[in-house]
């Protein structure tokens, strides 16, 4: 389990039970371009996370589902 703050308690492998987490979905507006900047930060620190963000950032711009600003 993790905790989000909007969510509550969310089972993710790997992640301990009392680590804050931020989710951003895919109906969200702000959540492709939220996760392209983080990939340029990742990025510009040297990190190799910047081709599996492609991949989510891709899964994103598929999604079909309505999209709303966050509330």
């Amino acid at each position: 389990m993790a905790l989000s703050e909007k969510y509550g308690k969310v089972k993710v492998p790997g992640v301990r039970e009392d680590e804050p987490m931020f989710i951003i979905r895919a109906q969200d507006k702000l959540g492709e371009p939220a996760i392209q900047m983080y990939r340029l930060l990742a990025e510009a620190h040297g990190c190799p996370v910047g081709r599996e963000l492609e991949k989510v950032i891709g899964d994103f711009r598929r999604w079909s589902g309505e999209r709303k600003l966050p509330d």
